[in-house]
């Protein structure tokens, strides 16, 4: 009785694990967010992080990853490359973002356990980490929300007169809908809105930074990369197919941002 009762909870703890995983099913173009891949150095300190804001550790192969609701995170590149050449703050990605119940109740907790955590200067439902290596993160509430923690947003920061243009981008290339977050232009796609704001200064590429590149997930990757390039968008190599049916390939945004297509038979 007793090993049936562990494996019982093993079993359960298993798929929590699995349904914690799962990517937000896809929209119309067979999109969903699928993950932000670092360019680190700082391994286990990152992974201390994460863990500690709620997220789950594996290492499914070569990548130490950690896996939350809408996301996962790539801990690092393949050995051997470079060390980022900066943190996120000066791209055209400032910054990432999760959402938590009570940011107050979180920062507690998080800051017991050595998180490097500020609250927002002028609010109480928003707070900062900045990692060891530069990456920023923001931390925003929804008290409707039933998870301790989901991903939320990425923000990206370019010149003004051109957030139309890159809103407009997303909505055609990757089926986001259209929209507003607060007083900035947005789009959103499953798992993840997608925040515009102006930089009074220029940004640059995200590939070389601590956060290389972000990575969304498609249905039919041949097929998307496909429409890509009808569309005059081109894929920076051929499509890499993977052991056990994964495929991938690389783009960029016409601002600088590295975007990584994953098409994944089985999710992380």
């Amino acid at each position: 009785m007793k090993h049936l009762a562990i494996c019982t909870i093993a079993a359960s703890l298993w798929a929590a694990g699995m349904a914690f995983a799962q990517p937000a099913p896809p929209n119309e173009a067979g999109v969903t967010m699928g993950h932000w891949h670092l360019n680190s150095q700082q391994v286990e300190a990152n992974k201390k992080i994460f863990v500690a804001l709620g997220g789950v550790a594996a290492k499914p192969g070569d990548f130490e990853i950690v896996k939350f609701p809408g996301v996962v995170v790539f801990l690092h590149q393949q050995a051997g490359t470079p060390a980022p050449t900066g943190g996120t703050e000066g791209t055209v990605i400032n910054h990432v973002g999760f959402i938590v119940p009570n940011v107050q109740e979180a920062f507690a907790k998080w800051k017991a356990a050595g998180v490097p955590i500020e609250m927002g200067k002028e609010r109480t439902d928003q707070a900062w980490i900045m990692t060891g290596d530069k990456l920023k993160v923001e931390i925003l509430e929804d008290k409707a929300q039933t998870v301790p923690i989901k991903h939320h947003h990425v923000h990206f920061y370019i010149a003004e007169s051109v957030i139309p243009e890159m809103q407009a981008w997303y909505v055609k290339h990757f089926g986001a809908k259209p929209g507003t977050r607060g007083r900035f232009q947005a789009a959103d796609i499953p798992g993840a809105n997608l925040t515009f704001t102006k930089s009074d200064t220029p940004t640059v590429p995200t590939f070389g930074r601590v956060l290389d590149h972000i990575g969304f997930d498609v249905k039919d990757l041949e097929a998307f990369a496909k429409k890509l390039e009808a569309n005059g968008v081109k894929l920076e190599g051929p499509i890499v197919s993977r052991p056990g049916g994964a495929k991938l390939a690389f783009l960029r945004d016409p601002w600088g941002t590295r975007i990584e297509l994953n098409e994944r038979p089985n999710p992380l």
